[in-house]
């Protein structure tokens, strides 16, 4: 009567898992019959399962509840070979917590106006929740995912109601690096690069504009030159900046700042005798350059970390917050002395 009663008890993954000496994960596998597992290993769980009469009506209950521990991540196609660095970092983030927490990566590309990948991996049940890598002011992946109900963060902030996004603190980071810009008397401060759907672009916008309304001064909307992502048009734009006698010029990133130093050297344009430059991301494209960039710097690393913890913690119910802002640090060097 007693081994009977034992036997009726529910047995959870957990209580397998432990038995046999394996992960969680493994029991999970075994059962579903996806992801990665040795053949031999399956069987020791299913003969398991099979000895202490974990019933069919059972198992399906339990196999209900259970996860595929994959979380899906969404990187951007229109990422250029600078932007690389930033995505690598990011990504080692994500993966080192999704890892300590026995979940896999599974990396799907993602447009601004197609998801096509991204609705085959939550439509096929292949992942418990989802990090989207970039936003776009019109943004179709949300608003998709928004409809599923499946967990997900964005890497980078969002006007859409109720959708938790991990984020540098680019606004602030902004304001703060040309608020110092003007202190030091360059009052017409040129900015250019930048997509201008990119909601990054538009956070660091907003921070240049409240920099100027903190001074008390009006921003001279000719001399801001968004949507410069090539070669040409940011030459194009240097030479307007040159134009209308700036003071600085100002990045939206390094991979345009290094292409708007290289058209400032063909013109003979000394930095920063003859133009002061400074960059709204740091990496390790200006590491080295001569003389060295005033930049912002950001945690990447410590994004991507942040961004796979919310998610994981979202998955298995937890309260969490819907916006989380990381620091930055301005760093001032030789290019606006």
């Amino acid at each position: 009567m007693e081994h009977q009663k034992e036997n009726e008890k529910k047995i959870t993954i957990s209580d397998v898992a432990e038995a046999l000496g394996v992960s969680k994960t493994t029991v999970s596998r075994a059962i579903s019959g996806k992801g990665r597992i040795g053949a031999e290993t399956r069987e020791r769980v299913l003969t398991y399962i099979k000895e202490h009469n974990y019933k069919p009506n059972a198992l399906a209950k339990g196999l209900a509840q259970l996860k595929t521990y994959n979380i899906g991540v969404v990187l951007p196609e229109d990422y250029t070979l600078v932007d690389l660095p930033f995505f690598q970092t990011c990504l080692m983030g994500i993966s080192e917590v999704a890892v300590s927490m026995d979940y896999d990566i599974l990396l799907t590309m993602g447009r601004e106006n197609e998801n096509t990948q991204l609705m085959r991996m939550v439509e096929n049940h292949k992942v418990d929740g989802i990090i989207l890598m970039r936003t776009f002011t019109k943004d179709q992946s949300v608003e998709y995912l928004k409809k599923t109900g499946i967990p997900f963060v964005t890497i980078g902030s969002t006007n859409y109601p109720e959708v938790i996004q991990v984020d540098n603190d680019h606004k602030n980071a902004c304001r703060e690096l040309i608020s110092i810009l003007l202190m030091k008397k360059m009052q017409r401060i040129g900015i250019v690069g930048g997509i201008e759907s990119h909601v990054v672009t538009q956070s660091r916008l907003q921070g240049y504009i409240e920099a100027y309304e903190n001074a008390g001064l009006t921003v001279d909307k000719s001399i801001i030159h968004v949507n410069a992502d090539r070669e040409a048009m940011i030459e194009r734009a240097v030479e307007k900046l040159l134009g209308a006698d700036v003071d600085c010029i100002v990045c939206l990133d390094d991979a345009v700042c290094m292409q708007v130093l290289n058209k400032l050297r063909k013109e003979n344009i000394r930095v920063p005798e003859d133009m002061k430059v400074a960059s709204f991301y740091d990496s390790s494209v200006l590491e080295n350059h001569m003389p060295s960039i005033t930049s912002l710097s950001f945690n990447v690393r410590e994004l991507g970390m942040t961004a796979c913890r919310t998610v994981l913690d979202m998955i298995e119910g937890k309260k969490v917050a819907r916006r989380t802002l990381l620091g930055y640090e301005v760093i001032l060097k030789e290019s606006t002395k």
